[in-house]
């Protein structure tokens, strides 16, 4: 996945994630501190349902867009959901799930961006 399309991703999962009323939603940029990816994605929810609810508008969403999922970890009445796009990794907590693993101070050293900043053009397509 190009850069380009990486930021396409996380603003069309970004938004998915507003549309649900996620909390805290976070955008690192990492892909000059580690190969993992180019961005990782982190937000949380206040329920069960609610987590649930922002991880299937994330992945129908990034499906409509034309993006597949890697690998997805955790899940269903989990207190972490982990969607893997290869260039954007997207994290779902609930709340308390979010306060232990703590990903943001972890990857302090990336750079926090704004989805809505994030610049690509609209005919880029996923490879």
């Amino acid at each position: 996945m190009t850069k380009e399309e990486s930021g396409r991703l996380v603003k069309i999962a970004a938004a998915a994630l507003e549309e649900k009323k996620a909390k805290n939603i976070e955008v690192i940029e990492i892909d000059e501190i580690s190969p993992l990816a180019d961005y990782f994605l982190i937000a949380n929810g206040t329920n069960v349902n609610q987590t649930e609810a922002m991880v299937e508008a994330v992945e129908e969403a990034a499906e409509k867009a034309g993006f597949t999922a890697d690998h997805t970890e955790g899940h269903k009445n989990t207190n972490w959901t982990l969607i893997d796009y290869k260039g954007v990794v997207v994290h779902i907590f609930d709340e308390e799930g979010r306060k232990f693993y703590d990903l943001a101070r972890m990857w302090q050293d990336g750079k926090q961006v704004d989805p809505h900043t994030l610049e690509y053009t609209e005919d880029v397509q996923p490879e």
